[in-house]
Parts: structure tokens; C-alpha cells; sequence
């Protein structure tokens, strides 16, 4: 039996309340209250259903060795090495980045290992899904395709062609005829998201969620469709970029510091096995304002390059404008830098800027984009062939950063002959077999001295 009754919900956040509100006490968004359509469930089926079975976690089979692999390489990355069969993934991003794209590849390569694989599409027509595939030259001879939007006949296909993957494009366009509320709200896309990962936990069904993202980049519907999910994945990077940067921000089976890299092309996203090529240029040794950064993505070690433009500003506030990185943390930087080496930076337009789209947060970019900002406002450039990491204290002192040795390899082998680190890592760096001359740097003081 299922009684219905209403509610408010914030578009935004999810906010519940029994009366429309102007302003969300949640999220402190104005007019975001739409009424939905609360439903309760009393006396359904699922209370008749067996118990489960008790068992000690240690007579349970191992979830690694039942590990799917998806055949892309760097998707398989971002997953923890593949997905599970009854695993629920939500894939979102920008509208045009490449969601539909790369869930066609995998099931398309799923599919020809006599995989049943089913696609069931609410936004495009099965004719558009073949015409995508002969674009993308993708065998897709095996793959089921349906155009469905009403969750209750999808769960009915299910049932009927017993599929061991299912991908939903895109769950904002599915509903259920048990509500009256209009699709894409938030009460439908809940409960449409609910019976679908309930019918994939009963039949062992692996669900890839396609999802759209607002214009400020959260997943548009319930902030609880994440919660619901085993593992979220977003889309990173301009939609009309050459390159693509997956990264995970939950999953329930392995890391989520990992990051799948692609380059959109004719044939669909090719999978970049050497990011370091494509996120430096030849400028990096030559102007001033430019220097390489050694980063760690997950395991991954690759070099990216840091743009700093130091100008004189025009207004009473100078402007602090960042893209791949914290714009807090850039203010910090300036302070140190101000502070510590006496330069006047309180009149200059700051502009810092992380090439290919990538976003960075690990501390480790501190002292490559403090030597950026003072590369650009001295309008020196640094010594050829350089690179260089660390994070900046408070006190001006240069800290340590982990995997110093995955750095100082992955710097060598793009031929760089100098690496500028933390004295501290410098210490404790053993066994290291390369011929690149190491600096170990011990303050920001030590910038103007070593470094340029």
C-alpha cells in the first residue's frame, strides 16, 4: 500500500519541510521550494520478503576478485580496477564533455565479451545511439538498446533480458507513474534512482547513473542521489577543451584521489598515458611567470606547468584571480611572499592559472606558485631545465611532501636536469638512481638565492 502526501523540498539541497519557505534555512538559497509529493510505503512486499543470511565477514568471497574490468585502462583507474556486478555508479559532468560517449565505449567492449549490456536511453532515440556508434566506429552489434523513460517498464526489460550491465541515460529524465510530480524532480529522480538500485542489489545488475550537473557543477536533483550511489564520479574540465579529467568524490571500492585523463577525438575519448606531455609546453623554460610543478594525482606522478601574471592594478583592490587552484590559498601565498621577501604585491592584479584544465589541492604547489608570482612581478625567469615542489608554512619555512621520489623520477625521465625540494625530503631521500641535480630548500628566503 503507498499513501501519498505533500512536501516542500529545496531544488538546491534537498531541504524537507511540511510548508513553502522563501528562503532554504539549508543552503540559504531564495525561492528554491517546489511541492513534491511525499511518499510512504506501508505493508509492501518487500516486508515479506526472507531474511538474509547471516555470515561472518571472513566466509565471504573477496569483492577484488569479482572486480570487472570496463577495458579502458584509465577508467578502470579512477574505479579501484573495475566495478562490481551489482555496484551502482554515477557518472555526471557538463552537458557535451563526453558522459554518453565513454559509457557507449564500455558497454560497447563489455558487450562483444558476450556481456549482456543494455542501454536505455530517455534523451536520444536508439536511431541516434547507432548513428553515435558508427561515428565512433564501435562494434555495437550485440548491444540492446531501449528508449524508456517510465522506471517501472525499464525494471520490467530487466527482468525480461536479465542484463549484467545497465546504463541509465540519464537519470534525470526517469520517473515513476505511481507520482504525480513532474520528471526530474527531486522526489522522482529519488525514487526512480531507489527501485532501480534495489532491482541491481536483488539481480546482481551493475547501474551507471548518467547525471547533469547545474551551472555551479553539483549534481542537479537531491544531494542524497550521491548518498544512494556506491561510487560518484564527475567530469572535470572545459567541454570544449581537447582533454578530459575523470575524478572520483566517492567510491565505496577503492580511492578516490585518482584521476582518469582523456582526449576527446574523432573516434571518441582516447585514453592519455603520459599526462605530463600534454599539461607542459616549451614556454615553461623561457618566460617569465611559467614554472613546472611535480604533482601526485592518486599513485600517479606527472608534471603540469603554473602560470603566474603579476600587473599593476587600476583600482583600489587588486584582483586575485585564480582557475585550477584555491583562490584562499593564493592570498596566503602573497601574504608569505610580502612578508618574508618584502615585495610589494598590495597594487598588483594577480592571475594564476593551472594549463589543461587540471585542478590542483595538494599543498606541494605551494612553492612552485609562490616562485611563479615572483618569477612574473621580477619578470625573471627561472634556471633551464627546472622543476621544483614543496608547501609553505605560515613562517615562511618550505615543508615536506610525500612521494618525493616519484616526483624527482617522473622529472627525470621528461629530461629536466634540476629539482628544487624541501630540505627536509632532500634528508630522507635514499636510493634514489638518477642523475638530476637535487636542491633542497629550507625557507621561502632561500627563493630569490637558489632559485633565480
Amino acid at each position: 500500500m503507498v499513501k501519498h502526501s505533500t512536501e516542500y523540498l529545496c531544488q538546491a539541497c534537498g531541504y524537507k519541510t511540511p510548508k513553502w519557505m522563501g528562503k532554504c534555512p539549508s543552503c540559504n538559497g531564495w525561492d528554491t521550494f517546489t511541492k513534491e509529493e511525499k511518499v510512504e510505503r506501508k505493508g509492501s512486499s518487500g516486508s515479506k520478503r526472507e531474511i538474509s543470511s547471516i555470515l561472518p565477514l571472513s566466509e565471504l568471497p573477496e569483492i577484488s576478485s569479482h572486480l570487472i574490468s570496463t577495458k579502458i585502462p584509465e577508467f578502470d583507474r579512477v574505479l579501484g580496477g573495475g566495478f562490481t556486478k551489482n555496484s551502482t555508479i554515477l557518472l555526471s559532468g557538463d552537458p557535451g564533455i563526453g558522459k554518453s560517449t565513454l559509457l557507449l565505449q564500455v558497454i560497447s567492449l563489455l558487450s562483444n565479451e558476450k556481456r549482456i549490456c543494455l542501454y536505455a536511453t530517455g534523451e536520444e532515440s536508439p536511431e541516434q545511439i547507432k548513428i553515435r556508434s558508427e561515428r565512433l566506429k564501435l562494434d555495437c552489434g550485440r548491444l540492446l538498446v531501449a528508449s524508456e523513460t517510465i522506471v517501472e517498464r525499464i525494471i520490467a526489460i530487466m527482468e525480461e533480458v536479465k542484463p549484467e550491465v545497465l546504463v541509465i541515460d540519464s537519470i534525470q529524465t526517469i520517473y515513476t507513474e505511481e507520482l504525480d510530480s513532474a520528471f526530474g524532480g527531486i522526489n522522482q529522480i529519488r525514487e526512480s534512482a531507489a527501485r532501480l538500485i534495489e532491482k541491481a542489489k536483488e539481480n546482481n545488475v551493475c547501474i551507471f547513473f548518467v547525471g547533469h550537473v547545474t551551472k555551479d557543477g553539483q549534481i542537479a536533483g537531491p544531494m542524497t542521489l550521491e548518498h544512494m550511489v556506491d561510487t560518484v564520479i564527475y567530469f572535470e574540465g572545459d567541454s570544449k577543451s581537447q582533454y578530459r579529467i575523470l575524478r572520483a568524490i566517492k567510491n565505496r571500492f577503492g580511492p578516490t584521489d585518482e584521476v582518469g585523463i582523456f582526449e576527446m577525438s574523432e573516434r571518441g575519448l582516447i585514453e592519455v598515458s603520459n599526462p605530463s606531455r600534454i599539461f607542459l609546453s616549451d614556454t615553461v623554460e623561457k618566460t617569465p611567470g611559467s614554472i613546472a610543478l611535480a604533482c601526485i594525482e592518486g599513485t600517479r606522478p606527472f608534471l603540469v606547468e603554473v602560470q603566474a601574471l603579476c600587473a599593476k592594478t587600476n583600482y583600489g583592490v587588486p584582483s586575485r584571480i585564480c582557475t585550477g587552484v584555491d583562490r584562499t590559498r593564493i592570498m596566503l601565498l602573497v601574504a608569505i611572499l610580502e612578508k618574508k621577501l618584502g615585495l610589494n604585491l598590495s597594487d598588483q592584479d594577480i592571475y594564476v592559472n593551472i594549463t589543461g584544465g587540471l585542478k590542483i589541492n595538494e599543498r606541494a604547489s605551494d612553492l612552485p606558485i609562490a616562485c611563479a608570482i615572483v618569477s612574473s612581478f621580477l619578470n625573471k625567469t627561472m634556471s633551464r631545465k627546472s622543476f621544483l615542489f614543496g608547501e609553505l608554512g605560515l613562517t615562511g619555512e618550505i615543508r615536506g611532501s610525500r612521494h618525493p621520489l616519484k616526483r624527482i623520477t617522473e622529472g627525470a625521465k621528461l629530461g629536466f636536469e634540476r629539482c628544487f625540494i624541501p630540505l627536509e625530503n632532500l634528508k630522507n631521500l635514499n636510493n634514489r638512481d638518477t642523475k638530476l641535480e637535487i636542491i633542497g630548500v629550507k625557507s621561502v628566503d632561500e627563493i630569490l638565492d637558489k632559485i633565480f
